[in-house]
């Protein structure tokens, strides 16, 4: 049975120097054999909101939308909070997000949280 890795993104799109780490790591704990998952929850919503990722690009690093494309190429799952969603004004509609993120509902995270043999959270 493979080891599982949860991430926690907060931090939305006014923090730009922490929405890379969770997208870097996941990616490299999927090469691992890790299942990683990044979960979105609050502020951290606004990361996989359509439009949004592919603004954000710091340094010489590529835009926040293809390290994003590149996790979801490998395996991460990408969840998003429905009930953060509602507390941002959105419908949670699978239109208003990047693909491959799902809404959830808040028990998923308390699931995950359970199951997983590490969290971090950014």
């Amino acid at each position: 049975m493979a080891k599982k890795i949860l991430y926690v993104q907060t931090s939305g799109t006014d923090a730009p120097e922490r929405l890379y780490a969770p997208f870097i790591l996941a990616t490299t704990a999927r090469a691992m054999g890790i299942d990683a998952t990044v979960y979105f929850l609050g502020k951290g919503v606004t990361v996989v909101m359509k439009g949004n990722a592919e603004k954000i690009k710091l340094g010489s690093f590529p835009t926040v939308k293809q390290v994003m494309d590149q996790a979801a190429k490998e395996g991460v799952r990408m969840l998003i909070c429905g009930q953060s969603c509602q507390m941002l004004g959105l419908n949670g509609a699978p239109e208003e997000f990047e693909d491959p993120a799902k809404v959830v509902g808040a028990a998923t995270l308390n699931y995950l949280l359970l199951d997983a043999d590490a969290v971090l959270s950014f």
